[in-house]
């Protein structure tokens, strides 16, 4: 698998990440067998960058992977997590699960929302617990959405302080949005930006300003959620986009992108996982898994030649515009 740097260098890994939301139960129960064979399959399919949050499975992500890592080379690795949600216990010893947040695990705490010093500090010192690991390579500030200003006076200046005394190699932010991200590559130093479902073949909305900020600095983009919450691998009636029902209009242009894909005879999912290269600010591509199989299919997928014609035909389709940059061709042995 071909590797890549982010974070000024900072970080080294491969080009596909491997999401571990699922390895937290993310909607349905994944086993403790199935999670370990889930993160050793990408393993021995080169994959080195691993992407977690405490916010997955009220910690059982970080602890899975944590110990799916467990004697590996630390080396060998880069793994990211983010602060942000604290993980309090839940005094009243309610029942019930937490489907509510998206993950079937019992909802043994409850997640507070904290981008103080003290809660970044608290909140990493928690997950390195919970991983068995003594720093991260990747420290990202999780979803500041509705709190960017004391993310950006509180919550970023210490991950700042942590970077330089090295307990985390790099820092960044990882949002659903583009906006917030952008002011963030304006205002601080962060290394990186992962940004999840704003570049894919449906959503171009990072190539407005997010994504020429970075490469204008020089800094680096991770790019998740480029299958739009299953809708690029799979359109149909009642598939989900932004994990909800996708809209009348935007399965009409998956199905567009299908049809198109498919005359050239590339999986949809394919030509989604290969759109993000396009970019020159764009260093990896973060997708998720619950089973071994889902890896080793992923892997595939980005190992398939995308035709230059593909691109063509959609630019003439109206399906991406003229400016939007795409991937050239590769040999398929080297891509991944």
């Amino acid at each position: 698998m071909r590797t890549t740097t982010a974070g000024g260098d900072a970080l080294r890994g491969s080009r596909l990440a491997l999401g571990c939301a699922a390895l937290g139960n993310l909607y349905e129960p994944v086993s403790d067998e199935t999670a370990r064979a889930t993160v050793d399959a990408a393993w021995d399919a080169g994959v080195r960058t691993f992407d977690t949050a405490p916010h997955y499975g009220l910690g059982l992500s970080e602890r899975r992977l944590g110990a799916a890592l467990h004697g590996r080379p630390r080396d060998a690795y880069t793994l990211s997590t983010k602060v942000g949600r604290l993980l309090v216990p839940d005094a009243e010893g309610r029942a019930g699960d937490d489907l509510a947040h998206g993950f079937a695990v019992p909802a043994t705490h409850r997640r507070v929302w904290d981008f103080s010093a003290d809660g970044v500090l608290r909140s990493l010192e928690a997950s390195l617990d919970r991983l068995g690991l003594d720093r991260v390579d990747l420290a990202l500030l999780h979803d500041p959405d509705d709190h960017a200003e004391q993310a950006l006076r509180e919550a970023y200046p210490a991950l700042e302080r942590l970077r330089a005394e090295g307990v985390v190699g790099a820092i960044g932010v990882g949002m659903n949005q583009s906006a917030l991200p952008a002011r963030f590559l304006r205002e601080t130093d962060i290394d990186v930006v992962l940004l999840a479902g704003r570049y894919t073949l449906l959503d171009q909305d990072g190539l407005g300003e997010l994504l020429p900020e970075a490469a204008a600095r020089g800094r680096d983009v991770i790019i998740g959620g480029v299958l739009n919450s299953g809708l690029l691998t799979d359109p149909r009636p009642g598939a989900t986009y932004d994990y909800a029902p996708a809209p009348q209009p935007v399965l009409d242009r998956a199905l567009r992108l299908l049809e198109i894909t498919g005359r050239h005879g590339v999986p949809l999912r394919a030509a989604a996982l290969h759109f993000p290269f396009g970019h020159p600010a764009v260093a990896s591509v973060l997708t998720g898994a619950r089973s071994p199989e889902e890896v080793r299919d992923t892997v595939e997928q980005l190992r398939r030649p995308v035709p230059d014609a593909l691109w063509d035909e959609l630019r003439a389709e109206g399906l991406l515009a003229a400016g939007v940059p795409v991937p050239h061709a590769a040999p398929s042995k080297e891509e991944s």
